[in-house]
């Protein structure tokens, strides 16, 4: 099993990521494989050693320890359904807890300095807490003039007719799918903010059949389809997908 799955965790799009154990990734993952949708925004984001980054929404840290260790950055592993405690275990496993700072806060309760980041970055988390108009607004200040904040989300490739959402989907369909959009919409509510440029908003080309090989992966494992999966193979990707968002703080007079 170990060999079918080091197989199936390896593509040739993401290649930092095959690099690492396939058992850990599969336990420290919370969603659709977090280190394929951080190569996928770090082809738009520039890092550079000694740089402190907030990973928001980090999860079990597999993101921050990514960061850290192939960026050579200073995160801060910020999550609120995962302990500090758990994930500041996890840092010192990975030989890491001088680089990483692990932090149990509330999206809307952030405990850090204002202008204190060089970059921010949210894999698969942004779209629960940040879909209305002024978030972004409050979440910027904790960036630095110039910083780039980027996002990787489950994305629709075009948003539902009238808002409502297709009837074959209704079955596997929860509340926080609700914060599913398109690249567009998350351009135009980005540029309500007056102080974030976007420079990027688009889609994964092949992002449908990168998270059903991902739920694919699980099901292997798990011996049962997750939600998830029949919601994707119900959809046969007309709409559902992945896409990312990066935006640049612009200088302040």
């Amino acid at each position: 099993m170990l060999k079918e799955l080091k197989a199936a965790l390896t593509m040739p799009q993401f290649p930092m990521s095959a690099r690492y154990d396939a058992e850990w990734i599969m336990e420290s993952q919370m969603g659709p494989c977090a280190i394929w949708l951080l190569e996928f925004l770090m082809e738009q984001m520039t890092l550079k050693p000694g740089m402190r980054v907030l990973d928001m929404g980090c999860g079990m840290g597999m993101t921050s320890i990514f960061l850290a260790r192939e960026y050579g950055v200073t995160v801060f592993a910020n999550d609120l359904w995962v302990k500090a405690t758990d994930n500041y275990k996890r840092f010192k496993e990975a030989g890491l807890e001088d680089k990483i700072i692990p932090i149990h806060a509330d999206a809307r309760s952030l405990p850090y300095a204002e202008d204190f980041f060089d970059a921010i970055i949210a894999i698969d988390s942004y779209f629960y807490f940040g879909t209305d108009a002024f978030y972004l607004d409050y979440f910027s200040k904790f960036a630095k003039n110039d910083a780039q904040i980027g996002i990787v989300y489950p994305a629709l490739t075009m948003e539902f007719e009238n808002g409502n959402v297709p009837s074959y989907m209704m079955p596997f369909w929860n509340w926080s799918m609700h914060g599913y959009h398109s690249p567009e919409w998350w351009a135009r509510l980005w540029n309500i903010c007056q102080h974030i440029d976007v420079e990027v908003s688009d889609l994964l080309p092949n992002g449908y059949e990168v998270w059903l090989h991902w739920e694919k992966i699980r099901h292997l494992l798990r011996g049962e389809k997750s939600d998830d999966c029949n919601l994707l193979e119900a959809d046969k990707g007309n709409y559902l997908t992945f896409g990312r968002t990066v935006g640049r703080k612009t200088v302040q007079n």
